[in-house]
């Protein structure tokens, strides 16, 4: 197994990146592929020290050049086709590495892989999911950001892709929900109600409406929503994340009591804080490309670095792209219907 990492991604830099990768590769014993400033990267690699016997197992691919975050995606590819994260796609392409993994520009990241491998048959959009942490197993959220404005065709789809997806997580007939505003069949906007309807129809275990609070209870499996929802549901579970940590902080230190109590519950308060952590997670697989692709949170650090790499050596395992294929073929509609 071989997974090429845009080395030059991520607010942390090629430090901790690489030792993200070395972490992947001693559990896993797979190669990985540092694309980037190749001078740079071996000058890190270098400071290793000597017990880091797993380099042998790392390569460098150079990239002159380097999309950054505040780049609009589609013209960025453009303009740099020496970029870390199009060089590691066209390695892709070539077939020299199984699947790529990047902590750098999300859109960047879409963009390059659909120049590059293109779409799976049948998809008419690809997206991005994410796993979310409940309080029973982790729900997987399609779109999270990468398709804003969509038809009841590409929700459609996002669903069939998204359980193809959870599939991996031993998860038996994965139960899909479709986010709205109640639980009845007739609530929600137009892109919604058309959109159950044509999931009612599906092969898949659809369950109906899920409604925002019930987002974190883990009694489905599958979250269907355009991207502008998805994104505003990730970026406001992570702000929800830090300030209850920071309000429990605050009331911590607010009296000896309670900070008594706090080295009670630090073996709790320490789970809890793991389970919510987005680094357990490694990254988002983008699903619909023509290959194996995860984009990781901009704040990644080795261990969120580490686990996509994972992640994405999973993926490509358990063949996700063709049981994305077999299911849109199972469950094919029409233009005319969407």
């Amino acid at each position: 197994m071989h997974i090429a990492l845009d080395a030059m991604g991520g607010d942390y830099g090629p430090e901790e990146l690489i030792t993200g990768a070395l972490q992947a590769v001693k559990q896993a014993g797979i190669k990985v592929t540092l694309v980037g400033d190749a001078e740079l990267l071996q000058s890190h690699i270098d400071k290793l020290p000597d017990e880091s016997s797993p380099v042998s197992s790392l390569e460098i691919v150079h990239a002159s050049e380097v999309v950054g975050m505040d780049e609009y995606p589609v013209d960025a590819i453009r303009r740099k086709k020496d970029s870390s994260i199009m060089v590691a796609f066209d390695l892709a392409r070539s077939k020299k590495v199984d699947g790529v993994v990047s902590a750098g520009n999300s859109g960047a990241t879409m963009a390059a892989a659909l120049r590059k491998l293109g779409r799976v048959k049948n998809v008419v959009r690809p997206g991005i999911a994410s796993m979310f942490p409940t309080l029973k197993r982790p729900v997987v959220i399609m779109d999270i950001g990468a398709n804003v404005d969509c038809r009841p065709l590409h929700l459609f789809q996002f669903a069939v892709m998204a359980s193809a997806f959870a599939s991996l997580y031993d998860v038996d007939r994965p139960r899909v929900g479709i986010l709205s505003i109640g639980e009845e069949s007739g609530k929600g906007n137009s892109l919604v109600r058309v959109t159950y309807e044509l999931l009612q129809k599906s092969s898949l275990n659809f369950i109906g409406n899920v409604e925002g609070r019930d987002v974190y209870k883990g009694d489905v499996d599958v979250i269907v929503c355009d991207g502008f929802v998805g994104n505003n549901i990730l970026k406001v579970s992570e702000g929800l994340v830090e300030a209850v940590m920071q309000m429990l902080k605050n009331e911590i230190i607010k009296s000896p009591l309670a900070k008594m109590g706090y080295l009670l519950a630090r073996p709790a308060i320490n789970r809890f804080k793991k389970r919510v952590d987005y680094t357990e997670y490694g990254g988002a697989p983008l699903l619909g490309i023509n290959g194996t692709g995860i984009v990781c949170h901009g704040k990644s650090n080795a261990q969120a670095i580490k686990n996509a790499i994972l992640e994405a050596v999973k993926m490509v395992e358990n063949n996700v792209k063709d049981k994305i294929l077999k299911d849109l073929e199972k469950n094919q509609i029409s233009s005319v219907d969407s």
